[in-house]
């Protein structure tokens, strides 16, 4: 079944939207929170979670693209869940990939932080556009999907610390990026952790 399909049953309060929804898009779902949460159970409730966020906001929201949207929520309902049980030292398949980003991007811990994360994030996507599709996939994909570097370097057909070194290049640029446009790692010395 098509998006618009699915999103017009979504509409007409039809629960055959969530069933049309899961068979489509459950495995893809299912896939990027295992990447980050590594556990199974916590993966699967974040899927569910994606399913009622789809039935809550849908109307009045209207997503364009359905598969990119359900993504976004998958995601982030993983790592708020990943940030709770990472208090309990329960997961580790999140912190690697944001030790990586931790020289660029600083945390945000208030309010005025979190304002300027949305600039951030506009700045980041200004620079991902200026990148070769490769390159911009990768990217995506390692810090936004949470794929490991080994996943990454199987799918790519080169040896992993090929990849690495790629990955520690693409970093290098965004910092310098960051630097450039808006000043955002200057103080390199006070960076925090994402």
């Amino acid at each position: 079944m098509e998006d618009d399909q699915i999103v017009r049953l979504f509409c007409q309060r039809d629960e055959a939207s969530i069933a049309e929804t899961e068979d489509k898009y459950g495995s893809f779902c299912l896939g990027i929170a295992t990447r980050l949460l590594s556990d199974s159970e916590d993966a699967r409730e974040c899927v569910n979670e994606a399913l009622y966020q789809a039935w809550s906001r849908i109307p009045p929201q209207r997503p364009e693209k359905l598969g990119p949207w359900l993504g976004r929520v998958v995601r982030n309902t993983a790592v708020s869940l990943w940030r709770r049980n990472h208090r309990q030292k329960r997961y580790n398949g999140l912190d690697l990939a944001l030790s990586e980003l931790e020289d660029c991007i600083p945390s945000q811990e208030d309010p005025q932080q979190e304002m300027e994360g949305v600039e951030l994030g506009r700045t980041i996507n200004r620079w991902l556009a200026s990148l070769k599709k490769e390159d911009r996939v990768l990217f995506v994909r390692r810090y936004w999907h949470g794929v490991s570097l080994a996943g990454l370097a199987k799918e790519a057909g080169v040896p992993p610390e090929k990849l690495a070194q790629k990955m520690y290049r693409l970093r290098q640029r965004l910092k310098t990026f960051l630097e450039k446009e808006e000043g955002i790692c200057e103080d390199y010395g006070q960076l925090r952790s994402v």
